[in-house]
């Protein structure tokens, strides 16, 4: 179920002649409440793939807005599990919006794959991208993986060439993430045109829809990098108004304004899919 879940849910957008949008939001930022609230406005909003962070206290792949995100997280006592519980609440109502939770190796290894692959297809996760867990060192976690059909999502950038690109292929399913920049999350958008080419590769090696991320902030910035990819990653946009509700003093808007955005960037990837 969770990699058809994937698939179908990129079986649609392209019948819809778009790219997905892919959302992600830290667990637990502020406080789970919260975080569950915003992913159904996520959902509600247009958002077709939903990334959900684990926090971890060495996130060396995150730029300051998601790094801040994770502190705040780690503040209100989230651990892995408790990702894990919030994802099985969001499936209650929702069987069909892939799940895919972005984190780092080290909770999961020591919680265990076998016994993590067996909690997160209890509770509905689809995938999982670990930054800081090559395709050479995770035979033991795809092992685990295979018997809940969850699939490795990985990473590939501008400087992955075609030979690394088919490894990091190897045992991967559902998507490939391509990094657009050099550098953290949050960092300057690239321009779609310095990145076709290479995109175009990772697919055509991979054989796999290429998702790109990094940078992505706007409607308008979302449009142009779906000419080339088959879906488009916001993240530190989504993050950013959780920090802001919390300096101006209403949390309770959090939801609202992530759905806001989630809005505006659906319907940028409906129009760009319509012209």
């Amino acid at each position: 179920m969770p990699t058809s879940r994937i698939t179908a849910r990129f079986e649609k957008v392209r019948a819809e002649g778009r790219a997905a949008l892919v959302s992600y939001i830290m667990a637990g930022d502020p406080d789970l409440e919260t975080s569950y609230k915003a992913l159904c406005a996520l959902r509600d909003n247009g958002a077709d793939i939903i990334e959900l962070g684990a926090p971890f206290t060495d996130p060396m792949a995150d730029g300051p807005a998601i790094q801040r995100a994770g502190q705040r997280s780690l503040k209100s006592g989230t651990k892995l599990t408790d990702v894990l519980a919030l994802a099985t609440r969001f499936r209650e109502d929702d069987q069909d919006t892939p799940l895919i939770l972005m984190g780092y190796a080290n909770p999961v290894f020591h919680l265990g794959y076998d016994a993590f692959a067996d909690a997160a297809a209890d509770a509905g996760i689809d995938g999982t991208i670990l930054v800081d867990l090559p395709p050479e060192e995770d035979h033991e976690l795809r092992e685990a993986y295979a018997r809940h059909e969850i699939s490795v999502i990985r990473l590939a950038t501008p400087t992955t060439t075609e030979k690394r690109i088919a490894k990091v292929a190897e045992g991967a399913s559902g998507f490939l993430y391509y990094v657009a920049v050099a550098g953290v999350t949050g960092s300057g958008s690239a321009d779609p045109e310095d990145i076709r080419e290479g995109v175009e590769r990772a697919r055509r090696v991979s054989g796999l829809p290429v998702c790109v991320g990094f940078g992505v902030r706007t409607g308008e910035q979302a449009a142009a990098m779906a000419a080339i990819a088959d879906g488009v990653v916001v993240g530190s946009a989504f993050v950013d108004h959780v920090r802001t509700s919390l300096e101006a003093g209403t949390p309770e808007k959090i939801p609202s304004k992530i759905g806001a955005l989630a809005a505006e960037l659906s319907g940028a990837l409906a129009d760009a899919g319509r012209n």
